[in-house]
């Protein structure tokens, strides 16, 4: 086993979490995660409002007797607004939930921070998701339990600073006094040891979960994952202000076309709202719509079950560790 403040905060067996999966992470994925050892992750913008968060809340409950974490990404969405986000707020506070994964705006800056001591009332632990040290200290000093380092590596939506793992990781630790939990690239045994040397109490994934046995895809979605190169994922979306990684496809070709030309979000916004996500996730076709996968594809290789992945990882990581203390000393 491997401790760390991470483990014993939240009473879990393996540093490692489960990040926010649009689609992808419901109540079986999360359960299962968290059966496994880590920390499986709800994520909340899969749902209309309070009362089918709480539902979903509760199956977690039904399927596991083990800590999970709910994602909530305070971005701009054509499908969420203020008054959903405070939805899921309560629910998570009414539901105590274990723990919270917060992306985008600071949670204690949105409605003038009432849902923050809402929630740390309830005891519900906070991760605010961060891509500099300036973030990371104002998370620290508003009273977050723990920070995300975020590296540029990660898919979905790295933050704007565009600071790699191996960096941003080793800035945080040195710089702040509560936990730091590494993401991006984060994919194995060795991405484990690398994130303890660096200084993170624990490593987020998400791209890796998509290939594993409890994850709701086609087939064809797991294949694609091993075929594909480090390098054929992309950066997108700045001349929007919204950056985002996603896995090169005619879509995101067609995203940068019209972003090279001075196109807008009129043009953008059908590429990549999610209007393909059936198509993509349910019927393997890889070729349309936003895949918000990370570089780490390049190190997935097979598919297996949530808790062959996570014993697998710790093992490594300790054979890493353990290997180079004596390689090196």
């Amino acid at each position: 086993m491997i401790e760390t403040r991470l483990t014993k905060m939240m009473g879990i067996k393996h540093p490692i979490v489960c990040g926010g999966m649009m689609r992808l992470a419901y109540p079986p994925l999360c359960a299962a995660i968290s059966n496994a050892g880590g920390l499986g992750n709800l994520t909340s913008a899969m749902y209309d409002g309070k009362e089918s968060l709480q539902a979903a809340i509760r199956e977690v409950r039904e399927l596991t007797d083990k800590p999970f974490i709910v994602n909530v990404t305070l971005l701009p969405s054509i499908a969420l607004g203020p008054e959903q986000y405070m939805a899921f707020f309560d629910a998570c506070a009414e539901e105590r939930v274990p723990a919270m994964e917060i992306g985008g705006v600071p949670l204690d800056r949105f409605e003038g921070g009432k849902y923050f001591k809402k929630l740390k009332d309830a005891g519900v632990k906070l991760f605010h998701k961060v891509g500099s040290v300036k973030h990371g200290k104002h998370a620290e000093e508003a009273g977050y339990d723990g920070v995300i380092a975020a590296g540029v590596e990660e898919g979905g939506h790295p933050l704007n600073e565009n600071v790699t793992t191996t960096v941003l990781t080793p800035r945080m630790a040195e710089e702040l006094s509560i936990p730091v939990i590494t993401a991006g690239g984060m994919v194995n045994g060795r991405s484990l040891a690398a994130a303890l040397c660096l200084g993170a109490e624990g490593i987020l994934m998400a791209t890796r979960f998509i290939n594993t046995h409890e994850c709701r895809v086609h087939d064809k979605v797991r294949e694609e994952l091993i075929r594909r190169n480090e390098n054929e994922t992309v950066l997108y979306g700045n001349t929007i202000g919204l950056q985002g990684r996603a896995l090169l496809n005619d879509s995101i070709r067609k995203v940068m076309e019209i972003e090279s030309r001075g196109g807008g979000l009129d043009e953008i916004l059908p590429l990549i709202s999610g209007t393909y996500g059936d198509e993509i996730w349910q019927k393997g076709n890889m070729n349309i719509g936003l895949i918000p996968v990370g570089q780490s594809i390049g190190l997935i290789h097979d598919t297996v079950s949530c808790r062959e992945l996570l014993d697998r990882i710790v093992r490594e990581a300790e054979e890493v560790l353990s290997h180079n203390t004596g390689r090196f000393s």
